[in-house]
């Protein structure tokens, strides 16, 4: 199939196809006689396991190493589940950042109860102050 079949097969654009050949995470298809890509049904299948990740909010990383793990045939799943144990652990740090950021959020909007003047909106008045304060790190496990 060529490339915009297989991008209407994963419900994706043919930009994100090219984009995860380049990445490495799609394989590279054979080419036609006249030089056009030949993606085949394993390429369909990896594509919907690549795009499932991504709903997961994996990284590139992550996913890389899902796949090599699914292609040794040998062993067990040990390494999969070490995988997703840590993605687990940075989805929980965000989640204690998110919260932290709505607590953060909500103290700013308490400081303005009733509509007012500009000139005198705590809101504004918090930002304002909150310029001096070091912004906590940012925790992420994308690259």
């Amino acid at each position: 199939m060529k490339i915009g079949d297989l991008a209407r097969t994963a419900q994706c654009t043919v930009e994100t196809v090219r984009y995860y050949e380049r990445e490495g995470l799609l394989p590279q298809p054979a080419r036609t006689s006249g030089n056009f890509r030949d993606y085949g049904r394993e390429h369909a299948e990896r594509l919907r396991f690549i795009r499932n990740c991504r709903a997961l909010d994996m990284s590139h990383d992550e996913i890389r190493r899902i796949l090599t793990l699914a292609e040794q045939s040998k062993g067990r799943c040990g390494a999969v589940n070490a995988v997703f144990d840590q993605h687990i652990a940075h989805v929980d740090e965000r989640i204690r950042e998110l919260e932290q950021l709505r607590t953060s959020l909500s103290v700013l909007r308490e400081r303005c109860q009733s509509e007012q003047a500009v000139e005198t909106c705590g809101i504004l008045q918090g930002l304002a102050e909150m310029e001096s304060e070091q912004r906590p790190e940012r925790h992420t496990h994308l690259g």
